[in-house]
C-alpha cells in the first residue's frame, strides 16, 4: 500500500466531493494488452487456447487468483501458475501498458482542489506500474488486493481510503469502468462513475478525462457545495 501524508484540516462534507478515488486497469492505464499477454502466457504454459474476448472481459476486472480459478479451475494446475507468476519477469507486462488520454493533465488540476486514491484488484506489479509513469506524487493513497482481506467488488478497499482521508462517503467518487467498480462503489456507498462504458449504470459517464472536472463541479452545483475554481498555467 503506497501512501503520501494528507492534510485533513477543513476537509469536512459540505455535499461536495472531496476526493477521486480511481480504479486502475482500463481507467488510468489500458492493460488489455497486457493482460492477455499474461494470461495466454499461463495458457499456453497449458496447452489451452489463448482467451477469448469473454474471457480477456474476466481478467480485466478480477484478482488474479479469481481468474486463474476461472480460467483454469484445477487447484494443481492454479498452484503451478501462481508459481509461474513468482518467478516471472513482470518488466515486458509494464511496458505494454498505455496511460488513458488526458489522465495527467487531468490529475495536475485535480491535486489543488481533491483528495486522490487508488482502489484495484492488481497485486504486486502496482508499485513498478506507479514507478514506471511517476505516478506517485498523484495519490494519497494506492490501495491494492494485496492490502485488504476482501478485494474488489467488496468495498474494503473504498472504505480503507475513506478512513485514510478521514472523510464520509458522500464526499467521494470513485471511477471505475467495469461492473465490479460499479458493485463496489455502491456497496461503498460513494458516488460512482463510469468510464468509457455507456452500458454500466452510474451517476454520471465519463468518455474522457478532460469532462471529469466540469462532472465534480456539476455535482458540487447540485449538492449545493464549495465549487472549485480552476485554472491551467
Amino acid at each position: 500500500m503506497s501512501r503520501n501524508t494528507v492534510d485533513k484540516g477543513n476537509f469536512g462534507s459540505d455535499g461536495a466531493i472531496k476526493a477521486v478515488i480511481f480504479d486502475c486497469d482500463g481507467v488510468i492505464v489500458d492493460s488489455r494488452a497486457a493482460n492477455a499477454s499474461l494470461y495466454n502466457q499461463f495458457l499456453s504454459h497449458f496447452n489451452r487456447e489463448p482467451l477469448n474476448e469473454d474471457q480477456l472481459n474476466y481478467v480485466h476486472s478480477h484478482t488474479l487468483q479469481e481468474s486463474l480459478k476461472f480460467l483454469l479451475g484445477d487447484d494443481s494446475l492454479i498452484r503451478e501458475a501462481e508459481r509461474l507468476w513468482q518467478e516471472m519477469d513482470y518488466g515486458p507486462l509494464i511496458e505494454l501498458l498505455t496511460l488513458q488520454p488526458g489522465l495527467m493533465e487531468c490529475l495536475e488540476l485535480l491535486r489543488s482542489h481533491y483528495k486522490t486514491a487508488i482502489a484495484t484488484n492488481r497485486t504486486r506489479t502496482m508499485g513498478q506500474l506507479l514507478e514506471r509513469f511517476g505516478l506517485n506524487p498523484y495519490f494519497d493513497l494506492v490501495v491494492t488486493s494485496l492490502d485488504v482481506h476482501h478485494p474488489k467488488p467488496h468495498p474494503e478497499s473504498v472504505n480503507k481510503i475513506l478512513s485514510y482521508l478521514d472523510i464520509t462517503p458522500d464526499a467521494a467518487c470513485y471511477v471505475g469502468d467495469s461492473d465490479v467498480d460499479r458493485e463496489t462503489s455502491e456497496r461503498a456507498g460513494v458516488l460512482f462513475i463510469a468510464y468509457r462504458n455507456e452500458e454500466l449504470k452510474a451517476a454520471h459517464h465519463l468518455s474522457h478525462f478532460d469532462e471529469l472536472i466540469p462532472i465534480l463541479k456539476q455535482h458540487s452545483r447540485m449538492q449545493g457545495g464549495h465549487r472549485p475554481s480552476f485554472t491551467r498555467d
